[in-house]
């Protein structure tokens, strides 16, 4: 009995001895954040406009199905209901550590709806995730800000064009300029356009840091860069490819239908495994 219960507390104490690993890894102080996360269409027209819907149709599915909540600060809709850009933030305890490996170029390939001839077309979209952060972490001046009023524009009803509730801010020393347009209150409105502003700077603040660190520190998943090629959607062949992970599945309708979350268990799995072989290294 002795040797049998030696035998189960060393089976215990190894894997006890990983866990503990895992849980010396820093954390990512942001994880959990809520996000505020932007789709701008890419290369292929109004293809790509379309393509950035599908995605923000995506990520809206997947978060109510985890129980966040997700609300549009702003858009850009074209004529056939794509979008030249989508601005939105995800509400939810650890947004930021399901979404934050989104952060790059995603390219689909598929036959467009106009195309005649039956070709495949390739488009992209860039997606950027990032964290909100509260003012106390991002100091921001009033005598830094230009807020204006301006009309709504885009599908919506009769409220748009009757009333200035859209916000422009533009924060001087940066460039930065937001709009929000979405809610009906300007009130609301200039509200969030601070929070992206907030979020911004931080991700700039972030990116600078970020420069000094050496190479073998930051996450091999990924770099966030918003110019790397994350992800491709083959519709043809029923298939989405994550580049830096090697992951294939082919179940795009379920997965453009929300169903992301396996894809995410894998990206995370994949950091924290290299991050505990960087520290095994130091």
């Amino acid at each position: 009995m002795a040797q049998e219960e030696l035998k189960d507390a060393k089976s215990r104490l190894e894997t006890l001895s990983e866990e503990l690993t895992v849980l010396l890894i820093p954390r990512d102080p942001n994880d959990d954040k809520n996000v505020i996360v932007e789709i701008r269409a890419g290369a292929g027209g109004e293809e790509a406009a379309l393509f950035a819907a599908v995605l923000y149709r995506m990520y809206s599915m997947y978060a109510a199905s985890v129980g966040f909540k997700v609300s549009v600060a702003n858009a850009n809709e074209t004529e056939l209901g794509g979008f030249k850009e989508i601005s939105f933030s995800v509400e939810g305890d650890g947004a930021y550590s399901r979404f934050k490996f989104e952060s790059g170029v995603h390219r689909v390939q598929r036959v467009p709806e106009t195309e005649s001839q039956g070709r495949i077309q390739t488009s992209t979209a860039t997606v950027a995730v990032l964290p909100e952060v509260e003012d106390v972490e991002i100091e921001i001046k009033d005598s830094d800000l230009i807020y204006e009023s301006c009309k709504s524009s885009g599908a919506g009803g009769q409220h748009i064009n009757k009333t200035e509730s859209a916000v422009r801010l533009t924060h001087k020393p940066s460039g930065i300029v937001i709009e929000c347009q979405e809610e009906r209150s300007q009130f609301k409105n200039k509200d969030k356009a601070l929070k992206m502003l907030r979020a911004k700077l931080y991700d700039m603040k972030q990116r600078e840091q970020s420069e000094k660190l050496a190479s073998d520190r930051r996450s091999q998943v990924g770099t966030g860069d918003r110019s790397e090629k994350i992800r491709t959607y083959n519709y043809p062949q029923n298939r989405v490819t994550d580049h830096r992970i090697g992951v294939t599945l082919y179940s795009l309708e379920d997965f453009l239908n929300g169903n992301i979350g396996s894809m995410i268990d894998s990206l995370i799995a994949t950091d924290t495994a290299e991050k505990l072989k960087a520290e095994n290294n130091n």
